[in-house]
């Protein structure tokens, strides 16, 4: 080989991707691919030395939702902080197309409330001038704008009810007619490029004036039509959020009739209590080894909300909560204020899950009584001789519901985490990058992983868990060219040190559009993030200039164009 190199990544440890041994050795990319794996001796432009650094496919996330923020922020960050390279949007069946003009304030509000994103941000972040209405059109605006890393797409059955059904879509179920109208959109957005079709039936998913989202209005009869274009194009995938009544015996029949993989969201630890994760692992196996490709994702995060009570995303699944979602913020605090609504709340936390969480709450923010930051919520009411409702809501009250509290929903149990990540029919999901900005932040989970499971508690090999970074979300999400280090493969590739590599603290910035704050947290030893054969990250720092060229590819039905 004469030509000479763009980059050669020399005397790094290359872990593949695949699940493979890690091997010494060099990378060389050329024109925005991998050219050469191994010895290489071939004259390069530039030549960075990887001694000590382990040389890894980019990373791919399959759980985002940066639908909107791809029209204010192409960096998409802070994904790419932490070694993401490609990542799927319109996940839990949310998203901002199909959109008539006239719904445009719906689906924001929609997102503001189910994904608690500030609305004022979305509405200065993708502007009056939407240019876009169908999901072609959609795709067709992402594209022209470019993007830092690669993205695809899902279509939302929420959207897409909106779109046809408008505000009824939250209240009953489609006529024949509504739906052969729907699965002509879907085929459309699948023949568009859509990666595949993604629905909710969760409980928790909530929208504008506390009305469920559109797609839990839907019938499971509705989901299996709308998802069997995937088996007339013979491509994509269905992800689903599970609910009551759509579970795995549901997914199952959907994956038999249309041959197309199904992944869910999510399997956490003690969701389904302290051993209830076991039988579905086996459940799901049995129907792996049948050739029913449904597939769960999992976490290797705690799920860790911070919320404030004028956006009480933990409790909104309670129907007593769902008057305080439909309620301004003077409504909300003086249903906060109410001795009836006090002692119902009272009475739904003395007993089971919602009990246990009080002792992982923590106080994060108490503008009445600063001493009280960063305290635990029961221990702080205990002293008092208060219940924890009734500091939380006093606190809110004090501080005009600005007072912040961090909540360990689920997940907390690392035992069974790690029996989950190391389960050979689960995929990895769920960062929820682009949503909860001012709640959480798991973008930061692949340095996580590294670090924690894989450095620290030696619960993964190192080859294991880049696997489950790189090809498995890529394979399942028939992202092709991607995820693995491979000759002819995209040169997307991520350096990092192992021996730091990590997350630091989370951090408060305002930076969203009109001020709005977000959650964030740093990559640490991360020294080369690698999009397309072009730098983008290095050493923590972006390393695209403001007039440079955005190497990442729309990846239409998984491909690169």
């Amino acid at each position: 080989m004469s030509e000479q190199l763009d980059l050669l990544i020399r005397g790094g440890v290359l872990v593949d991707g695949t699940g493979g041994p890690a091997r010494d050795g060099d990378v060389g990319i050329r024109d925005g691919r991998v050219v050469a794996l191994g010895k290489v001796d071939t004259p390069a432009k530039r030549i960075v030395d990887a001694r000590d650094r382990v040389v890894a496919p980019g990373f791919v996330d399959i759980h985002t939702h940066y639908d909107a923020q791809i029209f204010w922020d192409r960096l998409l960050t802070i994904s790419p902080w932490h070694g993401v390279t490609s990542v799927v949007m319109g996940n839990c069946g949310f998203g901002i197309a199909p959109t008539r003009a006239t719904h445009r304030e719906l689906i924001l509000r929609t997102l503001e409330n189910v994904e608690g994103m500030s609305l004022d941000a979305l509405v200065a972040g993708v502007g009056d001038d939407w240019p876009f209405e169908t999901f072609p059109q959609y795709l067709d605006a992402i594209e022209r704008r470019g993007s830092a890393i690669n993205v695809g797409a899902l279509i939302g059955h929420t959207p897409l009810r909106l779109f046809v059904m408008g505000e009824e879509s939250t209240e009953r179920e489609a006529t024949d007619d509504e739906i052969a109208r729907m699965r002509a959109i879907v085929r459309e957005a699948l023949d568009a490029g859509a990666l595949g079709f993604a629905t909710s039936q969760a409980p928790t998913h909530v929208g504008y004036a506390g009305r469920p989202v559109p797609s839990r209005a839907a019938t499971v009869a509705e989901i299996e039509t709308l998802a069997s274009c995937l088996g007339d194009v013979g491509h994509g995938v269905m992800q689903a959020t599970i609910g009551r009544g759509f579970f795995l015996d549901e997914m199952a029949a959907i994956q038999k009739r249309t041959s197309r993989p199904v992944t869910w969201t999510a399997l956490l630890a003690g969701m389904l209590g302290p051993d209830g994760h076991r039988w579905v692992l086996q459940r799901t196996a049995e129907m792996q080894r049948d050739g029913v490709n449904v597939v769960p994702q999992v976490s290797c995060r705690p799920l860790m909300v911070e919320f404030q009570f004028k956006a009480p995303f933990p409790f909104e699944s309670l129907p007593l909560f769902q008057p305080v979602s439909a309620a301004d913020r003077a409504g909300k605090a003086r249903l906060y204020a109410d001795p009836e609504f006090r002692a119902k709340f009272r009475e739904q936390g003395q007993g089971g899950l919602l009990a246990a969480r009080w002792q992982d709450t923590t106080i994060s923010e108490a503008p009445s009584e600063p001493t009280l930051n960063e305290r635990n919520l029961a221990e702080v009411a205990a002293q008092r001789g208060v219940h924890p409702v009734d500091l939380m809501l006093d606190l809110a009250l004090a501080s005009d519901l600005e007072a912040r509290f961090r909540m360990a929903v689920t997940n907390t149990d690392e035992t069974i985490v790690g029996e989950l990540l190391r389960d050979p029919t689960v995929a990895l999901g769920l960062s929820d990058a682009g949503a909860h900005a001012s709640q959480l932040c798991d973008a930061s989970f692949s340095t996580h992983l590294l670090g924690h499971w894989v450095r620290d508690k030696k619960a993964l090999s190192l080859e294991s868990a880049v696997r489950l970074l790189t090809s498995r979300g890529a394979d399942l999400f028939g992202l092709t060219g991607r995820g693995r280090l491979a000759v002819g493969a995209a040169a997307d590739v991520v350096v990092f040190d192992p021996d730091t590599v990590g997350c630091s603290p989370l951090r408060r910035v305002n930076d969203l559009p009109a001020g709005a704050d977000r959650l964030v947290c740093d990559a640490i030893g991360v020294q080369l993030v690698i999009v397309n054969g072009t730098v983008i990250r290095e050493e923590g720092r972006d390393a695209l200039g403001d007039a440079a060229p955005l190497p990442g590819r729309l990846l239409r039905g998984g491909h690169a164009a």
